[in-house]
């Protein structure tokens, strides 16, 4: 079972968009794997503290984007191919470079800069 007691709910961002965000972190980094059973709609609005229209959106989203099969009635698995993982990955990778990169540049850095740090702290993270 999908476990979401790490999730964090955070402001300005929609709910099922956060929760879109969290299976395929949970995706990439190995701990959600294929033929993993999802909580209910109804017991995840209740864990969540969420309209149940909020996760019927987040869950027709990741069925929509083939990340999960669900049936009528019945419960939802997270089934992806390896070319999903990778197109997931390449995602929310370049996602997040892009706002980190985005802040960086709003900082004044300019790309010398930048490796510089990421050469210093790779290894520190």
């Amino acid at each position: 079972m999908v476990s979401f007691d790490c999730f964090n709910l955070e402001d300005g961002i929609p709910i099922y968009l956060q929760i879109l965000k969290y299976v395929k972190q949970g995706i990439i980094s190995g701990k959600i794997k294929n033929d993993d059973e999802l909580p209910s709609r109804r017991v995840l609005s209740a864990l969540l503290g969420v309209n149940p229209n909020t996760i019927q959106k987040a869950y027709k989203m990741l069925e929509d984007e083939n990340i999960i099969e669900s049936h009528l009635g019945s419960k939802s698995f997270i089934k992806f191919s390896e070319d999903k993982l990778h197109n997931i990955r390449n995602e929310l990778i370049e996602s997040e470079m892009i706002k980190t990169l985005s802040s960086l540049k709003n900082m004044g850095l300019n790309k010398d800069e930048y490796i510089s740090f990421v050469d210093k702290y790779w290894n520190e993270v």
